[in-house]
Formats: structure tokens, sequence, C-alpha cells
């Protein structure tokens, strides 16, 4: 594997964090941190809000790469993407197709299902669809109401009684116009960080609320992170295998996050894929990079070299 170790070759950087998420709070936390920690690795870096302020300072001049740092719409979808590619600036983690392709929890899902990757049972409320159709005889209660192409649990409910899905699906409409049902899976929710060629351990979390909600994952001092996961080594192995496969075949890269329940048959069942997980003092990623021996600020340096050609 190839290291750098001379900051120059970063060239300036431009750390695009905020923008209009509904993550832009998740955004401008991490964006602190990552700010520190470039201050202090000497990395020359410009901070900007915002896609349309980084492509402005981008035609500006003075930008040779780009550390990104938004989360959700506009930032983590593929647009942000494109452009840069277009305009031949580096940046950091998946390109415009893994991007893309993991914001849309269906067709991820429907690619997982095709390539033989656990993922729990689905359902597509359209605008067209009826809610009675959704098979709620066959799944049971509860199910999560989920909206496509959102990120940090905004917008997703746990529906335990039948009259609380069409409140829970009006929630998700107000984020996306398309809506994705699943059965609740029973087991243990685990996480598996990515960072370039190396899977990093994996992380068990226990929370009192509901479910991993927005509160419990980034307010929450109650919300508890194992790592070590107590898994046996042979079967975390298996897990991160089976993480880092859902992870390659979205077409996502450099660095990121696989969620996946682990059900009473012992099989994860992979939930989304993230191309850009939270660097605030809640992320999982800085948690499971540190068990591995990885500091925050190794961690931002290793981000920032997947923006590198040929840098593994």
């Amino acid at each position: 594997m190839t290291r750098v170790t001379d900051s120059a070759l970063f060239g300036n950087v431009a750390l695009v964090i905020g923008g209009d998420s509904p993550e832009r709070t998740v955004s401008l936390d991490g964006g602190a941190a990552v700010t520190a920690a470039l201050e202090r690795l000497e990395v020359s870096h410009t901070v900007v809000d915002g896609p349309v302020t980084l492509l402005k300072a981008i035609h500006d001049g003075g930008i040779d790469r780009v550390f990104n740092l938004l989360h959700g719409p506009c930032g983590e979808d593929g647009t942000l993407q494109g452009a840069l590619e277009l305009l031949k600036i580096p940046v950091t983690g998946s390109g415009v197709l893994g991007s893309a392709l993991t914001m849309d929890k269906v067709r991820s899902k429907w690619l997982w299902q095709r390539r033989g990757i656990p993922t729990p049972e689905f359902f597509v409320l359209q605008r067209e669809v009826e809610q009675s159709d959704i098979p709620l005889e066959r799944w049971g209660l509860p199910v999560f109401v989920k909206p496509v192409g959102q990120g940090s649990s905004i917008g997703v409910s746990k529906v335990k009684v039948e009259t609380e899905l069409a409140s829970a699906i009006q929630l998700a409409r107000t984020y996306n116009k398309q809506i994705i049902i699943e059965p609740a899976i029973e087991g243990d929710e685990y996480f598996a960080g990515m960072l370039a060629d190396r899977e990093l351990p994996l992380i068990r979390i226990e929370t009192p609320n509901e479910f991993f909600d927005y509160q419990a994952k980034y307010e929450s001092e109650e919300t508890r992170y194992f790592c070590p996961s107590g898994l046996e080594p042979d079967l975390e192995e298996r897990l991160q295998r089976t993480a880092r496969k859902a992870f390659d075949i979205s077409g996502a890269s450099g660095w990121g996050r696989v969620d996946f329940i682990l059900d009473d048959q012992g099989q994860p069942q992979i939930l989304e894929v993230n191309t850009t997980p939270g660097m605030t003092d809640h992320g999982l990623v800085p948690k499971a990079a540190a068990q591995a021996g990885i500091n925050f600020d190794q961690l931002v340096w290793r981000i920032l070299e997947t923006s590198l050609e040929g840098v593994a």
C-alpha cells in the first residue's frame, strides 16, 4: 500500500461542509473536527459551505481537490461528484455511480438481491400504490417506513400498530415522494467501516430508543458502542466480507460504512451503504478506526488519500 507523507502533494484542499440537506448540522459538526485535524496535519485547506459555494471557489481558482463532508442530497448522491468529474477536480470517497446508487435504497436493494446479498424484504410505496397493498398480513408488525434517498435516519419511523402507518408515511414523504417499507428484523445492529482496501473492526450498538434514530446517533449519551463487537473472530471476519461485498457491488469506493442487522439465524441483513459517514464525536467510522489503531488525524489523512489516483 502506497502512503503519502508530504501534505504538499494534496495542494489546496477544499473541505465542503453544510449545504442545504436535513443533515446540515451533522456535516457542520464533523466539519469542525476535520478542519482542526487538517490544521494539525498542516494541510493547506479552504472551508466552504455547500456545493454552490464550492463550485464558485473552484471557478475562482486555487482548489486542487475536495474533501467531501456533505451528507444527503446534493452532496452524497452523485450530483456533486458528477460536477467535480466534469471540472477534473479529484474528490474523496465514491464517484458518481457509487454515490447515486447507495443513496437510492430501492435500487441498491434490487442489486443486492440480484447478487445474493441478504437484505430485508421491502415494499416500495409510490403515490399510485395504495397503502392497502403493503403485505402487512405476511410480515406482521412492526415495520420501518423510510424515505428513499435520505440518511441519518431522517424521516424514518418504526410502526408498531397499524393506525400509526399513515402518519409515518406522511412524515417520510416530506423528504421524498418514494417510500420504502421493510419488516423489522430482530437482532443486534452492526456497522462495518471501510477505509480504502481495509475493513475496520465491527461496531455493535445498543440504544434505549425504539431504534438507532437521529437522536440516538448524534445527541444521546445513552447509546452504547461496543468495539470490539464481542463476536467470535471467524464470525466477525465473515460479516466483514459480506459488508465489503455489498460495498463493492454498490460501486462505492474510498471510504464508507455498511450497516446491517445480524438476525436470529446468524445472517447479516444489509440495511444500507453510507459513502460519507459522520465524522462527529459520535461518528462510527472514527470509533472503529481508533480500535484499529488509527487516530482521528490519521483517519482524516487516509480519507484525503482516497482522492489521489493510484493510492490504495
